[in-house]
């Protein structure tokens, strides 16, 4: 099977898994207004880098089910407060209306709490076959901190703090290691501690996950830049309107291959997660 065969798989497993979630309640404005938000399609990045790392290290993909399925419900309820007024203020995700502009502000609110909260009840849920409590415990923990305070949370709190005319590159790279690096660099890391990776390979997987966070990053500030330029969204600081945006495509493509390099240097022959670094290419 090739490489995109493979990642196709695990995707519909996500999918599968994820309607499974929703599936044990009962329809309620908020269980629809949480499936709009969930099931509208998306790559499904970070939980296909959780299970291809899970998978190098020989773990069962029902074992890393919960785990990916979790920070992909973290990621959404991430989406859906960052396009409310308050934040972001967008009316389309996906191609379809965001979720406060189907469901009102206040149902929008709730369904990214219930959202944070149904992440954690899915990874508590998990009924590890090779592994034991501590190594459920450890990544939940990991997971809590690379989403929170110091990790995602952190980061948007910048987003929404630095004025453009202050940001700088350091400012703009911390801004964009906590949030948007956070969750993939721990997707990586949790599917190795699934398969007790060694803390060379999980050091080479951070490092990974943060270049390719980086470069996600950036590949979607040059996307916003060139929108930009249409009119058709207003001009916000990134990493274009910093580095400018030849420096931001060279940044990109060092993020790249700095992430493989790693791999390469700790033995992890994994074409999935390659493929999945040079994916961002643009």
């Amino acid at each position: 099977m090739n490489v995109e065969s493979s990642l196709k798989q695990k995707k519909d497993a996500v999918e599968d898994y994820l309607k499974q979630i929703f599936s044990r309640y009962d329809s309620s404005i908020l269980i629809k207004a949480m499936q709009h938000s969930v099931l509208s399609g998306g790559k499904r990045y970070r939980p296909l880098l959780l299970l291809s790392s899970g998978e190098n290290f020989h773990v069962q993909e029902e074992d890393s089910l919960p785990f990916a399925c979790g920070l992909e419900l973290i990621h959404n309820y991430s989406l859906v407060h960052d396009d409310m007024p308050s934040m972001d203020n967008d009316d389309y995700r996906r191609g379809q209306p965001t979720c406060h502009k189907a469901y009102g502000e206040d149902i929008a609110l709730l369904t990214g709490d219930s959202l944070l909260t149904l992440a954690f009840e899915t990874m508590t849920r998990a009924a590890l076959k090779h592994g034991d409590i501590s190594t459920k415990m450890r990544i939940i923990h990991e997971i809590s901190c690379f989403a929170g305070l110091e990790g995602m949370i952190g980061g948007q709190v910048l987003d929404i703090t630095v004025s453009p005319e202050k940001l700088t590159e350091d400012n703009l790279y911390d801004l964009m290691e906590k949030k948007t690096a956070g969750l993939i660099t721990v997707a990586v890391r949790s599917g190795a501690l699934l398969g007790n990776a060694n803390s060379e390979s999980l050091n080479a997987l951070s490092k990974y996950g943060k270049n390719i966070g980086l470069a996600f990053q950036i590949r979607d500030d040059i996307f916003d830049s060139e929108q930009d330029q249409k009119g058709e969204h207003p001009s916000r600081p990134n990493s274009v309107a910093v580095l400018g945006l030849k420096k931001a495509r060279k940044r990109l493509q060092e993020h790249l291959e700095a992430s493989v390099r790693y791999l390469d240097d700790a033995g992890i022959d994994s074409k999935e997660l390659r493929y999945l670094a040079f994916m961002l290419s643009v």
